[in-house]
């Protein structure tokens, strides 16, 4: 059971790299001299670039093999991370995420393929259940341990120490991961790969980069205009191409449509939390880093407790009634954060963050699972990879939206500087657009997922 080790380390260093940045974004921008809010960037650049490379990091296993480009996105990853360590400017920060995404869009998918392709099924749901362990002890670790170095530290360490684990991962995969190969691989859709890829990045460029952060506001809105222009032109495309690169078919399928286009929506106002609220923190209450990181870990926790409950709730109420209730609860959690600017105690915040972890975690599970109850298995890879796409997407948006929320309160309130009355607005504002997210779970069939709940 070596591999999925493997390939649980890997996953678990990209999963504590996302988390511990969050934490240290103020001191990041202090020696960066660029506002705290501008780093949103910096957020979106790595969620793009994931949704970029995703859907081809199967077929690039395939092709290619899949140790050979497993090791390859490790060394991208930590070639993204030295970047990253000496990086002293606010694009040459930002691209230094864009190509740790590009490893981290490749690592995991094509480990995790690895594991199913060489596990015996007697095995798999043991091998299967070391990735859980990273995704859960990632968002645990990293806020404190992101806190603490910038605290204690330096910022620029919070990257420097994914060279030794990257370098161990590179040699242990040498050995223990078998090079696999699919002798008869479909061309791969180029094309829809240069407009999807280029359309994506421009857009969310455009639209991360207003408010004069990296580029000018005339500049934003034309890579904006430009980039939905190429994803308008991927649409055309893809009604012709015979192997398009994202199956845009499979959102016929009710479940498939409510798990992707509602999860889009509720993830857009989960997503502008882990760049918000280490914000509000530390920038509206005068937190330092590592308080911050500790108070904010304790989401993790109920996210882990809650999922020893998960099928339990699915199977006494079914999907439908607890994604339209739990969307409006979660919605009121993240809203709960507004109530903050008094500066409360720390007991009333961690019950908070537990409570809404819990609450995330049940939505999360349950829409990743209703996402693929009427998939064939001829289209779970296409499923897996438009699933994976929109997932990132709209984390990368709810950091967007959330940027542009707090700015247009901050300036309409007159402030020159971000006050923490600025995120409560904001918070209070995308608390609102995460209820609104469960109407679009109201259309589905009131038995769908009944297998899948064991109902």
């Amino acid at each position: 059971m070596v591999t999925p080790l493997i390939v649980a380390t890997a996953l678990f260093m990209e999963n504590m790299d996302a988390t511990v940045i969050s934490t240290s974004l103020p001191a990041i921008a202090r020696d960066l001299l660029v506002e705290p809010i501008g780093l949103k960037l910096a957020l979106t650049s790595y969620l793009v670039s994931l949704a970029v490379f995703i859907p081809i990091s199967g077929w690039m296993a395939d092709r290619f093999g899949s140790r050979r480009i497993f090791r390859a996105a490790i060394a991208v990853f930590v070639l993204g991370s030295v970047l990253c360590a000496l990086g002293n400017t606010l694009g040459g920060f930002v691209l230094a995420r864009f190509v740790q995404g590009i490893g981290g869009a490749m690592m995991v998918p094509v480990g995790r393929l690895v594991i199913l392709r060489t596990t015996a099924k007697a095995d798999l749901v043991r091998a299967l259940s070391y990735l859980t362990v990273p995704a859960l002890l990632g968002p645990v670790i990293g806020p404190p341990l992101g806190g603490f170095i910038s605290t204690y530290l330096h910022w620029r360490w919070i990257f420097l120490i994914n060279i030794p684990i990257g370098v161990l991962g590179w040699v242990l995969a040498k050995r223990h991961i078998e090079d696999l190969k699919d002798e008869q691989v479909p061309p791969l859709d180029w094309l829809g790969f240069a407009l999807s890829g280029v359309g994506l990045s421009l857009l969310m460029l455009g639209l991360a980069s207003e408010g004069k952060h990296l580029i000018s506001a005339q500049w934003s809105a034309l890579l904006a205009v430009i980039g939905a222009g190429l994803l308008w032109l991927y649409l055309l495309h893809y009604r012709r191409a015979v192997h398009p690169l994202l199956d845009l078919s499979l959102l016929r399928l009710p479940t498939f449509h409510a798990g992707v286009v509602g999860g889009f929506v509720f993830r857009v106002g989960i997503g502008a939390t882990p760049f918000l609220l280490p914000l509000m923190l530390q920038l509206g209450l005068g937190l330092n880093p590592f308080v911050s990181g500790l108070l904010t870990c304790s989401t993790a926790v109920g996210a882990i407790f809650i999922k020893t409950l998960v099928m339990r709730i699915l199977r006494r109420y079914g999907f439908r009634r607890v994604l339209m209730v739990n969307s409006v609860l979660a919605g009121l959690s993240i809203a709960a954060y507004a109530l903050f600017y008094e500066a409360p105690s720390y007991v009333w915040m961690l019950l908070v963050f537990v409570l809404g972890g819990c609450l995330r975690s049940l939505q999360f599970t349950s829409l990743n699972a209703i996402s693929f109850a009427e998939v064939e298995a001829g289209s779970m890879s296409h499923a897996t990879s438009l699933s994976g796409v929109a997932q990132q997407l709209a984390a990368g948006c709810g950091v967007t939206a959330g940027a542009f929320v707090v700015q247009g309160v901050s300036g309409l309130q007159g402030h020159a500087a971000l006050t923490v009355i600025d995120f409560a607005w904001a918070f209070a504002i995308m608390g609102a657009l995460t209820m609104l997210s469960g109407l679009m779970f109201a259309t589905l069939d009131p038995r769908a997922g009944e297998e899948l709940a064991s109902r």
